[in-house]
């Protein structure tokens, strides 16, 4: 079987489920009820609210980015010297938790609030972004960490470096690809995400995912706005991997140098 033939499916696939999903929302972006183009939805989405939803969605997607980021990389970097027969029970447990459904943990990290009598806010819904995305920044910190050439540590030492130095120096600009991977991996999924400020906030905290859900549902039903904004969701999503690639490109080219 050819090439052209193994790879139908996906270009399939991609075209039904990735290609046309994206022109009908950019169709429903740029009409109205009665199918004529029309900017209004753009101008509908221009609103203090939906201003705020979405600083809000920045401000705690970057927030618990830094967090996973301060939490994360530590951990990595003591689990990948491998002096730790551990080291693979400690990354297990951090995997096991994606085992289980994404709404499940979510609901069951609620219940254990509400049982401590802790009040639901920003801090609870920060606490929940940690919680589901920290997986998401540990796995490619660990991996680019333990794949880095230990010569070039070895060579540190051997010029008179101190830990710290070699970590400041060495370590961690052999690790940006790892750093850059797991902070788009984490900020892009907190960006948009509803699930989380909806229930561990109880509907306290407005974000721009819950903004975006709430045009698609039954209650408003207005496809165009919500639209519009899956659009302005979709360009971060894009500027944001683009930075990231461009970043690891020029830390890799400096690490060589």
């Amino acid at each position: 079987m050819s090439r052209k033939v193994l790879t139908t499916p996906y270009i399939v696939w991609g075209a039904a489920f990735i290609i046309l999903p994206l022109f009908m929302v950019l169709y429903y972006g740029c009409t109205g009820s009665d199918g004529s183009f029309t900017l209004s939805n753009i101008t509908a989405m221009a609103d203090s609210v939906h201003y705020k939803a979405f600083w809000n969605s920045v401000w705690i997607a970057m927030a618990s980015t830094m967090i996973c980021l301060v939490i994360s990389y530590p951990l990595a970097y003591i689990l990948s010297k491998g002096k730790h027969r551990g080291s693979g029970v400690v990354i297990m447990l951090f995997v096991l938790p994606m085992w289980i459904n994404f709404l499940i943990r979510t609901l069951s990290t609620k219940a254990i609030f509400l049982a401590l009598d802790i009040d639901l806010g920003m801090g609870t819904v920060l606490f929940g972004m940690v919680y589901n995305y920290l997986p998401y920044m540990i796995l490619p910190l660990h991996t680019t960490l333990v794949s880095i050439d230990h010569s070039y540590i070895e060579a540190a030492e051997d010029l008179g470096a101190d830990k710290l130095t070699v970590l400041t120096k060495t370590v961690i600009p052999l690790s940006v690809p790892g750093i850059m991977s797991g902070i788009t991996m984490t900020f892009i999924p907190a960006i948009s995400t509803f699930a989380i400020s909806e229930i561990l906030s109880g509907s306290k905290i407005y974000l721009f995912g819950d903004a975006i859900n709430m045009h698609f549902s039954k209650t408003i039903n207005s496809f165009g706005v919500g639209s519009v904004m899956s659009l302005v969701m979709l360009v971060i999503v894009i500027i944001a991997n683009v930075v990231a690639n461009l970043t690891s490109k020029e830390e890799e080219v400096k690490s060589v140098l």
